[in-house]
């Protein structure tokens, strides 16, 4: 890139950065490559807003669940050894889990249908700012038999299979997962500012605070007390991270071919595709095929993000929870090639008007499944299970979901108040705008249970007012905020779990025998679907 290409680029990327860094606070730190070159690997804000210390470009960062690629990797070097099957299921290598018919392989494409074990925990009540033990991880892993679909139909992000892989490796190697990644990743490639990390409570050199921002604007540090492992334990900085997608390109690591093994793709059951591959996400950016993965930890916010036609890297990490490496990584990587006529014509924008005339909230009582839809922000934002993200034009009439690994999509426009929305694996499914929430029913309260979490859930009698709360006990926490409960539609209810972090909602739907008598509900939160909840007693 000529000089005065570069000057351009630096100070566009500049505008980017400066939106979202403000001077006094947390930030972020970018790098680019192109053709192995880096062009750009700068950072914005500080790393601790106590010490009034810089991000920098040797700056760590912990970046959650980009730790997946590593796992994967580590397992696929075993695998080619001839000392591990992807063919098999986890429990032939970890015998204290259920007889599940899963394989590892299925579980490096997050289609093996286990729950996500911090849903799991967290419908027992323990959140990721209460402490636990790695061996509470791992039994909540053990104790449940529950499957969200049959293995390999559909895709659904869940932590629970990068953990266990994790542990696999360390069973099958008899290593620490943290010796493997040094010893057979880092050290030759030299990634040497990357490390596993599961222990939250020894200081590591360089690493930045993670903040979440309040409503004022100002910030707090982020609580997170969960330990880490093959799921999103690896702290790193963004040359690291740029090392590592070199090797991409020109392989070193044994078996060579790793990078291919890592791409390859596996169309679903039914035989629709699942962009995600193997501990990496492929999607589309302005008709360019991408390759990466995101991060998202309590304060702490990673984009890697590769553009393989165009020779180009972009990593994005944060220490600020409002800050979006996502996007920002995408319009990076669109600064730095929007003069190589590369990149597709950008859709239409959508305009206020299509969004605030069919702008409510939505249901399908049958998947069961809930979200509001809004204008938000200059552009159309949906709220499920608590999360917000924003919907991007796809040029086709669908608004999908700007957003990784996930899968949402909308049609428009709205047909008789109700909405067209595909949720992955073929499925479109029909979402009907509610007019209004009816009650929850009468004869809710009562003592529930839940095997595969180990969860009691006590819902008292109503309050005075009318209002209904679900009492948590689990394997490890009793007590607590009482979770609201929200009337949707007849004998479907909505639960909202409090959070210093971030509040999630859930749907239960309530199951009855011939005469009418509740018997229990079945839970369906983001990563975990129709969890079954037995009724165990009265009030």
């Amino acid at each position: 890139m000529l000089a005065v290409d570069r000057l351009s680029l630096d100070r566009r990327i500049d505008a980017l950065f400066t939106r979202v860094a403000r001077e006094g606070s947390p930030g972020a730190v970018v790098g680019v490559m192109q053709d192995g070159e880096i062009l750009v690997c700068r950072g914005y804000g500080l790393a601790s807003v106590d010490y009034r210390v810089p991000i920098t470009p040797a700056t760590r960062f912990r970046i959650a669940s980009v730790t997946k690629q590593f796992t994967v990797t580590a397992a696929l070097m075993l695998a080619a050894e001839g000392r591990l099957s992807l063919d098999e299921p986890p429990h032939t290598y970890l015998p204290e889990l259920p007889p599940l018919p899963v394989t590892i392989d299925q579980m490096m494409r997050n289609s093996s249908g286990l729950p996500d074990f911090l849903e799991l925990m967290r419908l027992g009540g323990h959140g990721l700012d209460r402490p636990c033990h790695a061996q509470d991880l791992l039994a909540a892993a053990c104790r449940s038999h529950h499957l969200n679909f049959a293995p390999g139909s559909r895709f659904l992000y869940s932590n629970t299979n990068f953990l266990l892989l994790g542990l696999i490796v360390e069973r099958v190697s008899g290593q620490p997962l943290g010796t493997v990644f040094a010893e057979r990743i880092f050290g030759p490639l030299g990634m040497t500012r990357s490390l596993l990390h599961p222990s939250l409570d020894v200081p590591v050199p360089d690493l930045a605070t993670g903040y979440l921002a309040n409503p004022d604007g100002s910030v707090r540090r982020a609580p997170h007390a969960y330990p880490q492992g093959g799921e999103g334990g690896l702290i790193s900085t963004v040359e690291d991270l740029l090392i590592w997608s070199r090797h991409f390109d020109r392989p070193v690591l044994r078996p060579t071919d790793l990078p291919q093994r890592l791409t390859t793709a596996m169309a679903l059951a039914g035989g629709s595709a699942n962009n995600y591959l193997r501990g990496i996400e492929r999607g589309q950016m302005r008709g360019l095929a991408t390759l990466g993965h995101g991060g998202l930890w309590p304060g702490y916010r990673t984009e890697f993000l590769r553009v393989p036609d165009a020779r180009l890297t972009v990593v994005v990490i944060a220490n600020l929870s409002s800050i979006d490496p996502y996007r920002l990584a995408r319009r990076v990587a669109i600064e730095t090639l929007r003069d190589a006529n590369a990149l597709t014509p950008a859709p239409e924008p959508v305009a206020a008007s299509a969004i605030e005339g069919i702008a409510g909230t939505y249901v399908n009582e049958a998947e069961p499944a809930l979200f509001d839809l809004l204008w938000r922000d200059g552009e159309p934002t949906v709220i499920q299970n608590g999360m917000p993200f924003a919907l991007a034009p796809r040029g086709d009439g669908w608004l999908a979901a700007d957003r990784g690994s996930f899968e949402f999509a909308v049609r428009l426009p709205a047909v008789d108040d109700t909405l067209d929305v595909a949720l992955g694996a073929g499925r479109v499914l029909p979402f009907r705008r509610l007019a209004y929430r009816d009650r929850p029913p009468a004869d809710l309260p009562g003592r529930y249970h839940a095997r595969d979490c180990d969860a009691t859930w006590t819902i008292p009698p109503a309050s005075p007012d009318g209002g209904l709360a679900v009492h948590v006990a689990g394997p490890l926490v009793t007590g607590g905020a009482p979770w609201p409960v929200r009337g949707v539609a007849t004998d479907l209810v909505e639960i909202e779990t409090p959070s210093p972090w971030l509040a999630t909602t859930q749907l239960a739907r309530i199951e009855r025998n011939a005469a009418g008598d509740i018997t229990g509900f079945a839970v369906s939160s983001g990563r975990i679907k129709q969890m079954k909840f037995a009724r165990v007693g009265a009030i």
